[in-house]
């Protein structure tokens, strides 16, 4: 099959979403697959010109002339005139496209060229539709009400089938927006196994981050942002803190939102920020030795789609500390390989103290059980192949 992926960025500081848009290119491609991506970055952007294959960079998003701070609603929306004259042009070379994630310019280039058209079209939210985004800024909420039934509802409502990891994301969708018509399918997902050797990846984790020297610790890595609970997860590492003295936390990911210097403060007014390790985005040997050398990672999240960094964090065999907001949590609970709470501070605290307090046989049990778990559950070329049987049982590529 030919495969255009529609998306907002292919920057790895944006998280899941482009993180696994890379990974099903790479196993569509291994399966024979023709995989492009047509995005909003500049074609200048150090991750575009890195991984320029099959990539149509037709934006501004990460390049030379990127700004921060506050910036016009054109260009916070990423608004590039190229890109409907691009998918008009080209959309016919494809079997099949893929929009993914919403609220932004990608998906209204998507609605004004494939809603009518006759391109099979598919839409992967990616947890857009979470109503935790309802709660968290109601103001947006209001403004995407009015949007919705013009741009993300229509681009839906018409789309051949709208792609869902899980079917506990597929029923969080309902309701959020109205009116809500959709075709569902649950497809799944995953992350690619662990890469690099071991004890080499180890070795440079512990070299990126020297304050730590050989000291076991808990692991977060994901976006520094408020749904990911990092507040939570401090509280609680500071309530085990005093029992625990050779126990640190590390708190990988790249700050966003300009949070971290709040949770720095955090954590200091509880007296562990000499136990605390900031380390920003890490990728490559670094991420992985991360994963393979932490006592367990944890996500006490508020919302998390599906949760790629949980997917590989258990190709590692760590175990995982999350809560039922991820939306794998119940296969990671089923396979042993996790202990879950919920997102409050409460439930994050009991959370950390029920994994310091298992014995080393009980956490090396589940660490087995981690494996296997994503062994059977979240390899990314299962889901890959999933996609595209799902795509082609919608008459794609026929």
């Amino acid at each position: 099959m030919r495969i255009l992926n529609v998306m907002l960025t292919l920057d790895p500081e944006y998280g899941g979403p482009a993180e696994g848009v890379r990974r099903l290119v790479e196993a569509w491609r291994a399966d024979g697959h023709v995989a492009d991506v047509v995005t909003l970055d500049d074609p200048e952007a150090p991750y575009i010109r890195a991984d320029n294959e099959g990539v149509f960079a037709l934006g501004k998003r990460g390049g030379p002339d990127a700004r921060t701070g506050p910036q016009p609603f054109l260009r916070r929306f990423s608004y590039s005139p190229l890109m409907v004259p691009w998918l008009r042009e080209n959309r016919k070379r494809y079997d099949g496209v893929l929009v993914h994630s919403l609220w932004n310019y990608s998906t209204l280039a998507a609605r004004r060229v494939l809603v009518g058209s006759d391109t099979p079209y598919f839409v992967f939210p990616h947890g857009s539709l979470d109503p935790w985004f309802r709660s968290a800024y109601p103001h947006k909420h209001f403004v995407k009400s009015f949007v919705w039934p013009f741009n993300e509802g229509v681009l839906m409502r018409n789309a051949t089938a709208v792609m869902f990891t899980t079917e506990e994301e597929r029923v969080l969708a309902q309701d959020i927006f109205l009116p809500y018509k959709v075709n569902p399918a649950i497809v799944g997902f995953g992350s690619r196994d662990a890469e690099g050797d071991p004890e080499q990846t180890v070795r440079a984790f512990r070299a990126a981050v020297p304050a730590l020297g050989e000291r076991p610790f808990l692991l977060f890595l994901s976006r520094i942002h408020a749904k990911k609970g990092c507040d939570l997860l401090i509280k609680a590492f500071a309530g085990i803190a005093a029992e625990r003295p050779e126990l640190d936390l590390v708190m990988a990911g790249p700050d966003q939102d300009g949070w971290q210097a709040r949770l720095q403060d955090l954590a200091a007014s509880l007296g562990i920020a000499d136990r605390i390790h900031w380390t920003g985005m890490i990728e490559h040997d670094v991420k992985w030795g991360a994963f393979r050398a932490c006592d367990a990672f944890a996500l006490i999240s508020h919302s998390e789609n599906f949760g790629i960094v949980v997917a590989e964090a258990l190709a590692c065999e760590r175990p995982v500390l999350i809560t039922d907001k991820v939306n794998l949590w119940r296969e990671v609970k089923e396979d042993g390989a996790a202990l879950i709470g919920t997102d409050t501070q409460e439930s994050a605290d009991a959370l950390l103290r029920e994994f310091v307090a298992l014995a080393p046989e009980t956490r090396a049990a589940m660490g087995k059980a981690a494996r296997r778990c994503f062994e059977q559950r979240f390899r990314i070329g299962a889901a890959a192949q999933t996609i595209v049987k799902t795509m082609q049982d919608y008459g794609a590529g026929k």
